[in-house]
């Protein structure tokens, strides 16, 4: 382990402002200008230098829609994206309960790029080897900046939408080798203490001052399931908020089955997985893939055309660089689940950009060369189809115990496999299995800020 003198804790890491003045202020100096500093350890927040949430409101005339679409902007964290917090929490849980020991074990991270990215980052800062299990023919910006924190690649040969085939290779190689150690995103709840606590309070502390300071509706891409939790908190101080998964119409595999390959890297699919708490989803809601590809075209390259529906320059230039493929489509569902909802301007629906466009240069490049010579008249007609005239197709409400049980059963049919009981999964059931997981973060706190004292 490096000799690092202050991890944050759950608690620093959704109040940033409760850190030392002094450290603080040097980790905001190194986050924009020594990314391998240790001290970017204290940049993993979703919180500015002056402690308010870093978000975008998008605006009605793009989205159109009169509620509010708040969209927590995750490029800002060290590494480029907001997995790299949960894969700081799992690797310190790890360390402080002596099961990940930087000179015993090496780090395994399953991951379709974001987390593995943020895992790479991770074990650099904390003094551990990496290898990040992933497929082959995601962007090639993601190998890239793996490789420069000084990962190394597994990769499975399949597409970004082939989670199983991650899972089936990390589990091979942990077999092999038994001092290997898993950053297991898909089914430890350290990934859910931190979005539950960290970026569920985040997004209820991004509508303040906000419409009628109350969140309507949660939506966001299952992923590793997350970033779902973040609505179980949201669901404690708003009760009527509505939570909606969202997943692409060509890998429906929780709303239909389905189990096809599909374009929108990071969202996660062809299961239901382990902390994916299905008690609380109310809908799920698909999103094609193409729509998903042409929207990131229109925020990245398509500016006269914003310009011309009167949204401001500056914010046209600004949301350029906001946003990947799975942004676009959290925010499309958003608008969707507005108009489902009937929403008015006093509401809000809050989204996740989980990552920015600085890792799909080559997927926009592909996707040029598939649109050639584009005119302005499609490029109005997509800004209609995608944003100002979004349908409400492909919304499925999961409120009934039928639903629910459904996915159960997927979520029995994927992990069963990969060694949880039965048992252990009908426990899930019941919400004080969550909220004891949730509990564990004073327990973890307090181990924290014992090995501060080391």
């Amino acid at each position: 382990m490096k000799n690092i003198n202050y991890y944050p804790t759950y608690e620093e890491m959704l109040y940033p402002e409760k850190i030392n003045k002094h450290l603080r202020q040097k980790a905001i100096k190194a986050l924009n200008n020594d990314e391998l500093n240790t001290l970017n350890l204290l940049n993993l927040t979703w919180k500015n230098q002056n402690n308010t949430v870093r978000k975008i409101v998008l605006p009605p005339k793009l989205t159109g829609v009169k509620a509010n679409i708040v969209v927590l902007l995750g490029k800002y964290f060290p590494s480029g994206s907001h997995k790299v917090g949960p894969a700081y929490t799992t690797l310190i849980e790890g360390f402080v309960d002596g099961n990940i020991l930087p000179d015993k074990n090496t780090v395994l991270s399953p991951s379709t790029g974001n987390f593995g990215i943020g895992s790479a980052y991770i074990c650099t800062l904390m003094g551990y080897d990496s290898i990040v299990v992933m497929p082959e023919n995601v962007s090639i910006e993601r190998h890239q900046i793996i490789k420069k924190y000084g990962g190394k690649l597994e990769l499975t040969p399949s597409c970004d939408s082939d989670v199983i085939l991650t899972l089936q290779k990390t589990y091979e190689l942990v077999k092999k080798n038994p001092s290997y150690r898993i950053l297991a995103q898909f089914e430890i709840f350290s990934n859910y203490r931190f979005h539950r606590y960290v970026t569920g309070n985040s997004a209820i502390q991004a509508v303040k001052n906000l419409g009628n300071e109350k969140i309507a509706c949660y939506c966001s891409a299952p992923g590793s399931g997350g970033t779902l939790a973040a609505g179980d908190e949201i669901k404690k101080v708003f009760p009527k908020c509505k939570i909606a998964a969202v997943e692409p119409y060509e890998s429906s595999t929780l709303s239909t089955g389905r189990r096809g390959q599909h374009r929108i890297e990071g969202i996660g699919d062809k299961m239901c997985t382990l902390i994916h708490n299905v008690l609380n989803t109310d809908f799920v809601v698909c999103i094609k893939d193409e729509q998903a590809m042409l929207g990131l075209k229109i925020i990245h390259d398509c500016t006269k055309e914003l310009k011309k529906l009167g949204i401001d320059k500056d914010t046209v230039q600004y949301m350029k660089n906001l946003f990947g493929p799975s942004g676009i489509c959290n925010i499309i569902a958003a608008i969707k689940m507005a108009k489902q909802l009937n929403l008015s301007a006093e509401d809000n629906v809050v989204t996740i950009a989980t990552d920015g466009f600085d890792r799909y240069g080559s997927v926009l490049k592909k996707l040029n060369t598939q649109y050639k010579h584009i005119d302005t008249f499609t490029i109005k007609e997509w800004i209609n189809n995608i944003f100002l005239q979004q349908t409400q197709d492909y919304i499925y409400d999961f409120r009934d115990n039928n639903s629910k049980e459904k996915l159960y059963l997927q979520k029995e049919k994927d992990w069963i496999k990969f060694g949880h009981s039965k048992k252990y999964l009908d426990s899930m059931k019941n919400m004080s299995f969550w909220d004891n997981e949730y509990s564990q973060i004073k327990e973890y706190d307090k181990k924290i800020k014992a090995l501060r004292q080391k």
